[in-house]
């Protein structure tokens, strides 16, 4: 029987901008394959309280680490590899709902579990809404969507929310962006919407790469055709991450990218409002 990971206490304040690596390396394979299959443990990058963008309320948030997309404008690429996350028990991360419990429910939050893609992680994940439900705590999922097909009927409808990522509608160009296709990205998204279940759709806005207006219009018609959705949120572009790519060697395509300038942002979101969507 393999070992369990060994764990240690996760601080839990910290900020996904923080560059973490190597915290699960003394890790064995064997010991992160028995994790991913049992749920039991999870690999960690950080917890950070008192967030209000990250879903309805005031939220806790556990960052996860593993991620099979390579997106070009990632802000946490120390969150790609499954070992520079720090292992937590399931035990330990109920612990912490726990402590918040009370306070998660005065300001209307929960809990979002983000990455990373936490999917890599989905039986830890599954596990970790559990405990919230005993709690009573507000569950959501922050997913690129790839592994949708992970999560069961009955899983899905046991989440309170996704917040689903999309990086780009067409093909081609998702495929530049991330390193790979995106249909089953948009699968999980229709199946989302075929179960009712509720969905908050995030889609990043690169200059030079997913600011084209008859891209947007593609997509923003696509995520009219799902009633599940309650909202759109348009996400300038920034470079708070750019050091992490220079720190751990990593070329960076885009250093020489600025935000994108309001009036561009404003544009895209009332490309999504002609649809129909409420964008912000």
């Amino acid at each position: 029987m393999n070992a369990a990971p060994q764990t240690e206490p996760v601080p839990l304040i910290a900020s996904p901008y923080d560059l973490r690596v190597a915290l699960g390396e003394k890790v064995s394979p064997s010991a992160i394959q028995t994790a991913l299959e049992t749920g039991e443990t999870g690999f960690v990058h950080s917890f950070t309280t008192g967030s209000a963008v990250d879903g309805p309320g005031v939220r806790i948030v556990a960052w996860l680490t593993g991620c099979q997309f390579r997106c070009l404008y990632c802000h946490n690429p120390d969150t790609w590899k499954m070992t520079n996350g720090m292992p937590v028990t399931l035990a330990r991360a109920a612990e912490v709902l726990g402590q918040y419990q009370h306070g998660l429910g005065i300001m209307r939050g929960g809990v979002t579990i983000s990455g990373g893609e936490p999917l890599m992680q989905h039986r830890f994940v599954l596990k970790v809404f559990e405990a919230a439900k005993r709690l009573k705590i507000h569950t959501a999922l922050d997913s690129n969507g790839y592994l949708g097909e992970r999560l069961s009927d009955t899983d899905l409808k046991s989440i309170d929310l996704v917040l689903l990522d999309l990086k780009a509608f067409t093909t081609e160009l998702h495929r530049r962006l991330t390193g790979l296709d995106n249909e089953p990205v948009l699968n999980f998204a229709r199946r989302l919407a075929l179960l009712n279940r509720p969905a908050w759709i995030r889609f990043v806005l690169v200059p030079g790469w997913t600011d084209d207006l008859a891209e947007v219009t593609k997509l923003a018609a696509f995520i009219a055709t799902l009633t599940n959705v309650q909202r759109v949120e348009v996400l300038p572009f920034h470079q708070l991450g750019r050091f992490k790519w220079e720190k751990l060697a990593m070329s960076y395509q885009l250093k020489d990218v600025e935000p994108p300038a309001p009036a561009k942002v404003d544009e895209v979101v009332a490309c999504f409002r002609a649809a129909g969507l409420r964008a912000y």
